[in-house]
């Protein structure tokens, strides 16, 4: 009889320390897992019943719950939705919230493991519980000014403090109101997103940092440049032949320049010279002397193939790994298979900007609790030592001259020495060009980083160019900052 009392009580313990374990497991190690997925509607309900946190721009909330006189109990509500849609996101009654309302869910709901003794708190006191609130690192004036200039065209902005990395505008258009996702109607809520999914230019699609991404175009050559001077073999005043027509080894395609001659009269130009007229040739040319190997390595240094977070996830950038001698020609002008987000370009330009040192991109300045303490700040952290002291001025500097004397002439501002560098992306036959800008300000001791794109040609077709499209919308923003 004993021992089947003991086999008994064995298969009890035994089931005890089962489910003990296994809800242990579930309580504490997948708890934020779990409050994070999207089907979890308990945690959805029970996110409505505390009082969400705000999101904040200078002080000021740009996404805040308002008390409402439904079953939800707290509206979302966004203030300057359009502005700043692109960073907020939206957070559904139904579906998964995203931007900042996204990444940040469990923090603003109040739901995160490290905010358990708040919701215990909020509990023996009476008080109504209560999620974190977000400040931003984006600058108001900036972002106003960067939504202003890229006005109704297609595209992106974004602006980066060099020293630190922090993202002072993020814009992506065609944009969306999030109040119009964020009520309480759901019938009309999924009626204005399927609208949205469909509508012309995707304006869900956040060009900044994710989507089908772009050719960078002649942006890249910063890159290709740095790549060179890094080997040793190359300086500054190191020449290649200038041509007007490059065939490609093993190919019946043949590069040209942008004005379909010479980069500056034949014989011989140096790379300096290539970079201030944006020369197509000479960069192919040199792109099959360093070997796509180099250049790769010298464009993951600057942040290409990485995966990152800010804290939203960012498309990575990409330059692949399997190029071959004519695809590496093209890709040394950002064409091939290079693609890039205009964040990436931005982080670019910052590096080049910060004596070869790019910061990681951020868009959380800090984090306070309901009391308003603050228990998350934001610290600077170095992504990577893209190149040397040495070779980022020498870029640095060139890029100077493109803006002085170059073609990246209508970024010039009067009284600030502006650096810069411009892209003419092509897409394929008849197909618009992209355009960009990348550049930073004062060049004496940057403040400013910024990457511009504009897509289907800025309405420009194959006419238009990174010089009179892209550029100016980078100096209307840069001056807006450069004037506060």
């Amino acid at each position: 009889m004993n021992r089947e009392l003991k086999r008994v009580s064995f298969v009890v313990l035994a089931m005890f320390v089962t489910l003990f374990v296994s809800t242990s497991i579930l309580t504490v190690f997948q708890a934020d897992t779990l409050a994070a997925d999207p089907r979890n509607q308990r945690v959805r309900q029970d996110s409505y019943l505390a009082q969400r946190g705000a999101i904040l721009v200078a002080g000021q909330p740009i996404a805040q719950s308002v008390p409402s006189d439904d079953s939800y109990r707290y509206q979302r509500t966004y203030s300057n939705g359009p502005l700043y849609s692109s960073v907020t996101g939206f957070f559904p009654i139904n579906g998964a919230p995203t931007g900042i309302e996204g990444a940040l869910n469990e923090k603003l709901s109040g739901t995160s493991n490290a905010q358990f003794l708040d919701r215990v708190n909020a509990i023996l006191t009476g008080k109504n519980p209560q999620g974190a609130s977000v400040e931003l690192t984006i600058d108001p004036v900036a972002q106003q000014a960067a939504y202003d200039a890229l006005g109704d065209l297609q595209g992106a902005v974004v602006m980066l403090e060099p020293k630190t990395g922090k993202i002072l505008a993020m814009v992506s258009k065609p944009d969306f109101d999030p109040n119009t996702l964020a009520g309480h109607d759901t019938t009309q809520v999924e009626k204005t997103y399927q609208s949205l999914l469909t509508a012309p230019g995707a304006p869900l699609k956040n060009r900044a940092i994710a989507g089908d991404l772009n050719f960078p175009g002649s942006t890249f050559k910063p890159i290709v440049f740095a790549a060179a001077l890094g080997t040793g073999d190359f300086t500054k005043d190191s020449t290649l032949p200038d041509v007007a027509t490059l065939p490609l080894p093993g190919t019946n395609s043949v590069v040209h320049n942008d004005n379909f001659g010479t980069c500056v009269g034949g014989g011989e130009v140096t790379i300096t010279l290539a970079l201030i007229n944006s020369c197509n040739i000479p960069f192919a040319e040199l792109g099959m002397k360093l070997g796509t190997k180099t250049i790769r390595k010298q464009a993951e240094a600057f942040g290409f193939n990485q995966s990152l977070k800010i804290p939203m996830p960012v498309t990575p950038s990409s330059y692949p790994d399997d190029y071959n001698e004519p695809q590496t020609a093209l890709s040394a002008f950002g064409q091939a298979s290079d693609r890039a987000t205009p964040l990436q370009m931005a982080m670019v330009t910052a590096g080049i900007a910060n004596g070869g040192k790019v910061m990681y991109p951020n868009l959380v300045q800090s984090i306070r609790s309901a009391d308003l303490e603050t228990t998350e700040s934001f610290s600077p952290t170095v992504f990577n030592q893209a190149t040397s002291a040495q070779t980022a001025d020498t870029i640095a500097s060139v890029m100077v001259d493109d803006v002085n004397r170059g073609v990246a002439g209508n970024a010039r501002i009067d009284g600030v020495s502006v650096g810069g560098k411009t892209g003419t992306a092509e897409n394929g036959p008849g197909q618009p060009y992209t355009l960009w800008f990348e550049g930073f300000a004062p060049a004496d001791n940057p403040q400013y980083a910024i990457a511009v794109v504009v897509e289907n040609g800025g309405g420009h077709g194959q006419s238009g160019v990174g010089n009179t499209v892209a550029a100016p919308i980078a100096k209307k923003v840069l001056e807006a900052v450069l004037s506060k």
